[in-house]
C-alpha cells in the first residue's frame, strides 16, 4: 500500500505543472452496436492527428447518471495529458436502480452493463488512433460497476481499472451472501484468483468520511464495511489480500488516498488522470 500512496501522491502533484494547451474535440454519440440499449457517449478526445498514443479512458458516472457532467470534470485533464475520454451514460429508464447498474443486472434478464465496455472499446477504436486497450475509471456508484465487472465480464483489452470513493464493495469470498460477498453466486475461485491478480487501483479521497453522506448506503451488511467510504475502501483491500494469501494468488490491487479530496469526481479524477498519463501500459510493475 505504500508503494501504491507514494505514487499518488507523487502524480497528483503533476497537476500543478502547466497545460498542453491542445486542442480538444468534444461532444456525444450514440452507440449501439451491443446487446443492450443505445448509450450516448459523452467524449473529449484530441485532433484526429493527436489520436494516435492517447490513452483511451472510459469514464464511468455515478449515481446521478450524469455522464456529461463526468465528461466535462475530465475536458481539462484531457487536454493536459493527452488523453481520449469516453463517458457512457447508463440512463435510469434502462438501468433502473442500483440492481442494473451498480450489479450490471447479475441475476435478472439484463441488460447487463459490465458487457457494453469490450463493445465500446471497439467503436472507441474504430474513431482512429491505432490503440490497443483502454482504462476503466469509475467514481461512486461508478466505482462499484467497475471492480464488479473485472470479476463478472471478461475484459480482455482492459489495462488498468479505477475503483474511486465506491460506498461499499462485493468482498471476493463467499463468507457474506451477494452482492457484499460471493455467497450464492457459484463464481469458481479461478475466478477470484483471477480477479485478485488483475490491475485494480482503488482510489479513496482521504476527506471522504462522512458516515450519514446522502448517498451512502447503510445497511447492517454494508456498515460492517466500515462506517464510510474511506474505511471501507480500505476494508476492501485488506479483506482482498488475505484471501489472495489465503488462495495462493498474486495480490495485484494497490491502495491510493487522495490528499484533501471529498466525494468528489473531478478531484478523484485529477489523480487518475495523472497516473494513467504516467503509466499509460499499466501501473502493476513500477509500484511493487
Amino acid at each position: 500500500m505504500r508503494a501504491a500512496l507514494t505514487l499518488i501522491l507523487t502524480v497528483f502533484a503533476v497537476l500543478t505543472g502547466p497545460a498542453s494547451g491542445q486542442a480538444l474535440r468534444t461532444g456525444s454519440f450514440m452507440f449501439s452496436d451491443w446487446p443492450g440499449p443505445p448509450l450516448r457517449v459523452f467524449f473529449a478526445e484530441p485532433a484526429a492527428e493527436a489520436m494516435a498514443g492517447a490513452p483511451v479512458v472510459i469514464v464511468l458516472h455515478g449515481v446521478d447518471r450524469n455522464a456529461d457532467d463526468y465528461a466535462r470534470n475530465w475536458e481539462a485533464l484531457a487536454a493536459v495529458y493527452g488523453l481520449r475520454v469516453y463517458a457512457p451514460e447508463f440512463t435510469a429508464e434502462a438501468f433502473p436502480g442500483a440492481a442494473m447498474y451498480n450489479l450490471g443486472g447479475l441475476g435478472t434478464d439484463g441488460p447487463f452493463a459490465y458487457a457494453a465496455f469490450e463493445p465500446l472499446f471497439d467503436a472507441i477504436a474504430a474513431r482512429g488512433g491505432d490503440v490497443a486497450g483502454y482504462h476503466l475509471f469509475g467514481h461512486s456508484a461508478g466505482a462499484q460497476v467497475a471492480h464488479r465487472a473485472m470479476l463478472l465480464e471478461p475484459l480482455p483489452r482492459l489495462i488498468t481499472a479505477y475503483a474511486a470513493n465506491a460506498g461499499w464493495y462485493t468482498l471476493p469470498h463467499d463468507g457474506a451472501a451477494w452482492p457484499y460477498g460471493l455467497g450464492g453466486t457459484g463464481i469458481a475461485q479461478a475466478a477470484v484468483r483471477n480477479w485478485l491478480e488483475a490491475p485494480l487501483m482503488i482510489l479513496l479521497g482521504d476527506q471522504d468520511t462522512d458516515p450519514r453522506h446522502r448517498h451512502l448506503r447503510r445497511t447492517p451488511e454494508a456498515t460492517a464495511q466500515g462506517p464510510h467510504r474511506y474505511a471501507r475502501g480500505a476494508y476492501f483491500a485488506a479483506v482482498g489480500r488475505a484471501q489472495a494469501e489465503a488462495l495462493g494468488a498474486d495480490f495485484n490491487w494497490k491502495v491510493g488516498s487522495v490528499p484533501g479530496i471529498a466525494h468528489d469526481n473531478a478531484g478523484m479524477a485529477e489523480a487518475a488522470a495523472a497516473i494513467i498519463a504516467r503509466y499509460p501500459g499499466g501501473f502493476a510493475a513500477q509500484t511493487e
